[in-house]
């Protein structure tokens, strides 16, 4: 675990906090999908914006920035 700590600078990744705009926006998503985690990653995606690739289906559902892979 600690080398993947480590090694994510070196590769171009930063780490993104979950901030307080994030919870709020996962309890302003539609009941879509039932897993909290999943739902985070779509209101920090939304909040930043930035693009979520995904490999659940269910989850395009929720905005154009979520992309099926």
């Amino acid at each position: 675990m600690d080398a993947l700590i480590g090694a994510l600078p070196a590769s171009g990744f930063l780490e993104l906090p979950i901030t307080a705009a994030h919870t709020v926006g996962v309890a302003r998503l539609p009941p879509i999908h039932k897993d909290f985690f999943d739902r985070l990653l779509v209101a920090q995606s939304i909040a930043e914006p930035m693009t979520l690739l995904t490999n659940d289906a269910v989850l395009v559902n929720y905005w154009d920035g979520v992309q099926l892979v």
